[in-house]
């Protein structure tokens, strides 16, 4: 199954205010899953492309005072994200910057027969001009990269086929 996107919701109780976001889902057809799980597995490990490009976003934004390291959290971290909030069946991570706020919400919820729903929810609240420019700028990769991440769920956990020898 392939991530499709979905309706976002504004306003939401996660970021009052957001002015922007976007959502994917995927249906999850391994094992049961908990929101912390399905953050981690999308989000902790991203693949060496991704990762280029957020150490190139360090490098080009860090004139503009944009942050490059992400501020440590109480709750922990997932991949590079700060713990904002932790249910079973939502994770949210994020924070505050000087020219936008974000948060990604990740939830979990019962799918079709014994399969979940696993949805990507990015919320963002722009502050100044730096925030419009700079999402402008990244929300063509941004809708590369999530459902790229998403899929990886279940690319996964698909079950091995094994062909007999002869």
């Amino acid at each position: 199954m392939r991530p499709r996107s979905v309706t976002a919701r504004l306003p939401n109780a996660w970021l009052p205010g957001a002015d922007w976001a976007d959502c994917y889902e995927l249906l999850f057809l391994g094992e049961r899953l908990t929101a912390l799980e399905a953050a981690r597995r999308t989000l902790g490990s991203a693949p060496r492309w991704v990762r280029n490009l957020l150490a190139l976003r360090n490098r080009l934004m860090a004139p503009f005072g944009v942050k490059a390291a992400i501020p440590a959290a109480a709750g922990g971290l997932v991949g590079a994200f700060p713990i904002v909030g932790e249910g079973e069946r939502e994770t949210v991570l994020g924070f505050d910057d000087r020219h936008l706020d974000f948060r990604i919400v990740i939830d979990v919820r019962d799918g079709p027969a014994d399969s979940q729903v696993i949805g990507i929810t990015t919320l963002v609240r722009r502050k100044n001009l730096l925030g419009y420019l700079y999402l402008a700028a990244v929300t063509p990769f941004h809708k590369a990269i999530v459902p790229t991440l998403l899929a990886e769920v279940n690319a996964r956990h698909e079950p091995v086929t094994v062909r007999a020898s002869r």
